[in-house]
């Protein structure tokens, strides 16, 4: 659930207490009126006085709460976040235009790592590119500088991986 509807729901809350609260304060000054004969002097009148108050500051702290995450909840962080990342995924370059701005074999290996649907594994990129393992090693190094792929042991050797 979020922050807003247990909001609205600790609102209610605070208002069904309220009303409870009138009702007990009618009831008792009822009581009080018929059954005190000392009139306005009456110490039963002091406490139902503090009482009330009392009632009415705990609803009073409950209500704000509930009006605290109506507004000012978390959820429209992630509201934010969520449009921050929808927004970046729409704007990001494709890898194919990652490509164009890399030199000639650093895009030779990319495009290999393309071609392979964005994961390959090391030993193959070494067979399809023609180049020798440490030649590759270093490559494959600057593209993960770049944040453009990112390599994963399996095995005895690494698979290598397009990042979205």
């Amino acid at each position: 659930m979020d922050n807003r509807t247990v909001g609205i729901l600790i609102i209610a809350i605070a208002l069904m207490i309220g009303v409870v609260i009138y009702s007990f304060n009618t009831a008792l000054s009822e009581i009080v009126n018929q059954s005190c004969s000392h009139g306005p002097s009456c110490p039963m009148w002091g406490t139902i006085d503090f009482q009330t108050n009392v009632g009415l500051a705990i609803m009073a702290l409950i209500l704000l709460l509930g009006l605290y995450l109506v507004f000012f909840g978390d959820s429209h962080k992630e509201a934010v976040k969520a449009a921050e990342k929808a927004v970046t995924t729409v704007l990001a370059p494709s890898p194919a235009d990652k490509l164009k701005s890399l030199p000639e074999e650093e895009a030779r290996i990319f495009s290999i790592i393309i071609d392979s649907k964005g994961s390959i594994l090391q030993s193959d990129l070494v067979q399809k590119s023609g180049l020798t393992k440490v030649q590759v090693t270093r490559l494959l190094d600057k593209l993960d500088g770049k944040g453009l792929i990112e390599r994963q042991r399996r095995g005895m050797t690494n698979i290598v991986l397009l990042k979205h």
